[in-house]
C-alpha cells in the first residue's frame, strides 16, 4: 500500500479526537458534598474505581453506589450521570482530525482504541459524530483492559487481522504510546494535526 508497509491507522478519542475536562464535573460534584474540586478529582482519578469502571469490571450503578458512599454524594444515580458525561467538546483541533481521518479512512483501514466507561461512550456516541470515520472501535470496558495494558493492544490487531510493524498509532499519552511501541507498533504522541501529519507522512502514510 505504501513503502513503510502502514495499513492501519489507530487513533485515540480523549483530547485527540474528542476534547475533555474532568475538572468540570469535578467542580460541580462538589456542591453536591463536602468534598472541594481538587479532592474530588484525586478521588476519582488517583482510586481503582474508576480503573475498574473503565475495564468494565462493574456496571454503572455499582460505580454510582461507590462514589456515592466514597464522596457521601446527595445526588440521585440520574443527576449524577448527567454531571458525570457532561466534560466532552469539540474544537477547532478535533474537527480538523476528524476531516483529515475522513480523507484516509478510504485508504487505510482505520480504527480507534480509547481507555472510556460505558457512560461516557454511550454519551458521546450520542452527541458527538466521530465513531462514524473509523472502521472498527476497541474501548477498554469492552476489551476489558485499559491502556497502557499490553492486552487492549494485543486483542485491537488481532481483531483487525494486522501485524503491529503495519500499524501507526497515535496517543496524547507518552506512555501509552511507548506502551504499543513495546509490541513493535509504529506510535507517535500526539500534539497537534500538523505534527501528526508530518509524522504520517514519514511512516510513508499518503495524507495528500
Amino acid at each position: 500500500m505504501d513503502n513503510a508497509g502502514i495499513e492501519v491507522l489507530i487513533f485515540d478519542l480523549g483530547n485527540v479526537l474528542i476534547d475533555f475536562d474532568h475538572t468540570i464535573a469535578a467542580k460541580r460534584i462538589s456542591s453536591f458534598c463536602d468534598k472541594s474540586p481538587q479532592q474530588i478529582f484525586d478521588l476519582f482519578f488517583a482510586s481503582d474505581i474508576t480503573t475498574i469502571f473503565e475495564e468494565g469490571k462493574i456496571p454503572a450503578s455499582d460505580f454510582y453506589l461507590r462514589v456515592k458512599e466514597m464522596l457521601g454524594l446527595r445526588l440521585d444515580y440520574d443527576s449524577f450521570v448527567s454531571i458525570w458525561n457532561d466534560i466532552f467538546f469539540l474544537s477547532a483541533k478535533n474537527r480538523l482530525l476528524y476531516s483529515l481521518i475522513n480523507g484516509l479512512k478510504g485508504h487505510y483501514k482505520t480504527a480507534l482504541i480509547s481507555n472510556i466507561n460505558t457512560l461516557h461512550y454511550e454519551y458521546v456516541k450520542e452527541r458527538f459524530p466521530v465513531f462514524g470515520v473509523f472502521h472498527k472501535v476497541f474501548t477498554s470496558f469492552e476489551v476489558g483492559a485499559i491502556k497502557p495494558s499490553h492486552l487492549i493492544y494485543k486483542k485491537s490487531l488481532e481483531a483487525l487481522g494486522a501485524k503491529p510493524e503495519s500499524v501507526f498509532y497515535t496517543d496524547d499519552r507518552v506512555e501509552l504510546v511507548e506502551s504499543a511501541r513495546e509490541l513493535g507498533i509504529k506510535g507517535f504522541p500526539f500534539t497537534s494535526v500538523e505534527q501528526l501529519k508530518k509524522d504520517l507522512s514519514a511512516s510513508g502514510v499518503n495524507v495528500n
